[in-house]
């Protein structure tokens, strides 16, 4: 008789328009089923022709100092737009002549596919760390061209703009919502009822997409209830998982952006949670969290309920940085005043837990103090 599939029983809901049959097939092959709620059109390139043709122009006008790339389709999409213009050489030269810094290896790919080269990325792909790392440069006089990734980047450039920075944007596609809304409604349901076990994302837009549709439905704050107890919001990597920061949503995702990666985490991370999950925390001390139930060491740990609401935002990134923001807006009300309630809440774990359980990441967050 064969052994179950790693993900039978569990009920997983998809929101991908692209690459979607590939995810499909990945979370079936492991037994569980999905509800596929797309959250965006299914062309990912809503591409303004006349627009962009312009925004090229203008980028060629004045020699550019420095530019940012930040997603792969988007410059590949730039790139074969300007060639049927007969504009390419020259944006390849314009954009070779400058300091490139790009969000990450996607886009990277794209620049280098076309003889370009990134003099920085982030580790991370996330573009915060783009800003972070021109933050205290001087940038007077220098004119930077930003390549938008789906969604207006106008606070960047009023940011940069700030620094003394010339700064020029150049929208190569906006990412619209699905045609269609009843399957996202239909899992917003899914969701708020805790119907589902997990919904994964594969971008930012699609996070805010889910929150838009969820807002007519009067289950917004359902919706997220249940991400926050009992629905695992599996994201593809750090830039979508930052997405639900402003909504006190905690969220997974994979040392790797890549979607293989996810679905192997939650293929381990939803049979784990069912039995009831185990981390090992520096000093040679083990967490069980079961239910509404904490053990540590084998001994019951009581807590109230704010330090709880703090443990099991960290406990569903173990390892990682929890923003003092999103751990604010886990609190219960009436107890989220400011974040010198998350200060309380962690000084209360701590002393249940020991001082060497939650980490301090300065100007950042806090995070749970798993062994290597």
């Amino acid at each position: 008789m064969s052994e179950p599939l790693p993900l039978s029983g569990f009920r997983v809901g998809v929101t991908a328009a692209r690459k979607v049959d590939e995810q499909i097939g990945l979370l079936e092959r492991r037994g569980a089923a999905v509800e596929w709620a797309p959250a965006l059109s299914l062309d990912p390139n809503q591409i303004d022709d006349e627009q962009l043709r312009a925004s090229t122009e203008e980028v060629l006008g004045r020699p550019v100092d420095m530019f940012l790339a930040t997603t792969g389709i988007g410059m590949k999409s730039w790139f074969a737009a300007a060639e049927r213009w007969g504009l390419l050489p020259d944006l390849l030269t314009a954009l070779g002549s400058a300091e490139i810094l790009a969000r990450g290896p996607k886009s990277v790919g794209a620049l280098r596919r076309r003889g370009l080269r990134e003099l920085w990325a982030p580790e991370s792909e996330c573009f915060e760390d783009v800003l972070e790392h021109l933050r205290g440069r001087r940038l007077d006089g220098l004119r930077i061209v930003v390549q938008e990734h789906g969604q207006s980047l106008s606070m960047v450039a009023h940011a940069l703009r700030r620094q003394g920075a010339d700064v020029t944007t150049v929208t190569v596609y906006r990412v619209e919502a699905a045609a269609d809304l009843e399957p996202m409604f239909k899992l917003i349901d899914l969701v708020a009822d805790r119907a589902l076990d997990a919904v994964t994302f594969t971008s930012a837009p699609a996070v805010a997409a889910l929150m838009d549709a969820a807002g007519p439905t009067g289950r917004r704050d359902e919706l997220i209830g249940a991400f926050q107890a009992d629905v695992v919001a599996s994201c593809v990597g750090p830039v979508t998982a930052a997405a639900f920061e402003m909504w006190g949503v905690p969220t997974m995702y994979p040392d790797r952006s890549r979607l293989t990666a996810m679905v192997k985490q939650l293929e381990l991370e939803l049979p784990s949670r069912r039995l009831g999950l185990t981390l090992e925390l520096v000093g040679g001390h083990q967490l069980l969290l079961h239910g509404d139930g904490v053990l540590l060491d084998g001994h019951e740990v009581r807590l109230s309920p704010a330090p709880a609401a703090v443990l099991h935002a960290l406990v569903a990134n173990p390892g990682n940085v929890v923003a003092r923001a999103a751990l604010l807006a886990m609190l219960p009300s009436g107890t989220a005043g400011s974040e010198h309630a998350v200060e309380m809440a962690v000084a209360r774990l701590r002393a249940a837990l020991g001082t060497r359980a939650v980490q301090t990441v300065v100007k950042r967050g806090y995070r749970l103090a798993v062994a290597p």
